[in-house]
């Protein structure tokens, strides 16, 4: 079995795969973790199998205060419509999509830290991304802001009572959760250092 090589996204330490690392190393797929924030440089897509974005405690529309936001959400638009590149995006990365595509993410006030259920839609019933999942399911978030209006075309394939947009589809091989599906412990204990969190949960 070929190695499979997925660029990751990080914008913190501790928002990074998590769980996905062990199942990865079992499934001949290999991260390749570089830290945006932290400055490192955005690699030729074209050598990687997929890209993941992963989340952060920054916000879509901060380009002035994060300059390399835009050449992020460049690479995003990018690896989805030109390279039609498999992609998972998860909480901020989820907006990230949006944004790069057209769609907008906004602050809430139904903000969702903690343990929330989330349910699939008509559309998600039956997705291969979700069928295994069966009915509604409890899932790690923390987020103040979510994605308002999706890319044209998308298809939500999940959502809560505060988040309608909770599991997205865009083209064929793009997906995004606004929850964490890949929390493990020392993710979880990485997120209790960031000033707010701790206070907020």
């Amino acid at each position: 079995m070929s190695v499979k090589n997925i660029l990751v996204f990080k914008h913190m330490p501790s928002q990074n795969p998590g769980i996905f690392r062990s199942f990865a190393e079992k499934q001949s797929v290999r991260f390749i973790e570089i830290d945006l924030h932290a400055g490192d440089e955005i690699p030729d897509l074209t050598l990687y199998d997929g890209l993941w974005v992963m989340g952060g405690s920054m916000n879509v529309w901060e380009e002035d205060k994060y300059p390399w936001l835009i050449e992020e959400k460049n690479a995003i638009k990018f690896a989805v419509q030109e390279l039609n590149m498999p992609f998972l995006g998860i909480c901020f990365g989820h907006q990230l999509l949006a944004e790069a595509i057209g769609g907008r993410a906004e602050k809430t006030d139904r903000y969702e830290i903690g343990l929330f259920e989330i349910k699939p839609t008509e559309e998600g019933l039956n997705h291969p991304l979700l069928q295994n999942l069966g009915g509604a399911t409890e899932w790690v978030n923390v987020h103040l802001v979510e994605v308002v209006r999706p890319p044209q075309g998308a298809i939500i394939l999940a959502t809560s009572t505060n988040c309608k947009n909770h599991v997205m589809q865009v083209g064929e091989y793009a997906y995004s959760c606004q929850f964490h599906p890949e929390v493990c412990g020392h993710t979880l204990d990485g997120w209790m250092k960031i000033p707010g969190i701790p206070e907020s949960i």
